[in-house]
């Protein structure tokens, strides 16, 4: 048997499945081995299933519980982002790129900062790219959005009255909606009452069409 734990991470990088090394329950804060590096993420669930369900299957392990130590560097590593985010943000300006930036996010690692920017055509970004790895002396990961991460990643109430928005709050894969959709729904086309913050058809069109 495997024991598997959901753990949110912060923004952008979502929510993800990983193999426990050792007992954690929901609410612990976890190092988790994944594609980017080591990062560090909070347990919102757990489950336990047979192991030869996974055995064709690339998971990622939840190493150990953080220590104090590892809140301390996260907390840290916070600092460095904001530090990171006004450069870049100066940058663009500089070289006068048709960017926006959305987060800036370290690897708790330290191995790369990545940073997360929606932009309405292709961008030659390089010079940008030189002038981040001059200044931060790391490797620098470019990481192109659309207008539904970046409502993921910003956050903030959901129009229905429930809390946080739908893609922000659990939402792990964010899927294009269609006015098909919303046209088997029977429901009218009133832009003001369908679009989301993000300046599109809302989320929860999708799930509450299978209903």
């Amino acid at each position: 048997m495997l024991e598997l734990v959901t753990v949110r991470f912060k923004g952008s990088r979502g929510i993800g499945e990983s193999v426990a090394n050792q007992p954690l329950r929901v609410g612990d804060r976890c190092l988790v081995g994944t594609d980017r590096g080591v990062e560090l993420g909070i347990v919102i669930g757990r489950r336990t299933v047979e192991q030869a369900s996974f055995k064709n299957t690339r998971i990622h392990k939840a190493l150990r519980r953080a220590t104090e130590r590892d809140l301390y560097l996260d907390a840290k590593k916070g600092f460095r982002e904001e530090r990171a985010y006004r450069f870049c943000r100066k940058r663009i300006r500089v070289r006068k790129l048709p960017i926006k930036l959305a987060e800036v996010a370290y690897i708790f690692d330290g191995s790369r900062i990545v940073f997360y920017f929606t932009a309405s055509s292709r961008v030659d970004f390089r010079q940008l790219v030189q002038d981040l790895a001059r200044e931060l002396r790391t490797r620098i990961e470019m990481r192109q959005i659309g207008a539904r991460d970046e409502a993921q990643l910003v956050g903030g109430p959901g129009a229905c009255g429930t809390g946080e928005n739908c893609s922000s709050k659990f939402l792990k894969h964010l899927r294009s909606v269609t006015v098909k959709t919303v046209k088997a729904q029977q429901l009218g086309m009133n832009p003001t009452r369908l679009t989301g913050m993000c300046g599109r058809l809302k989320c929860c069109l999708n799930f509450e069409s299978e209903y």
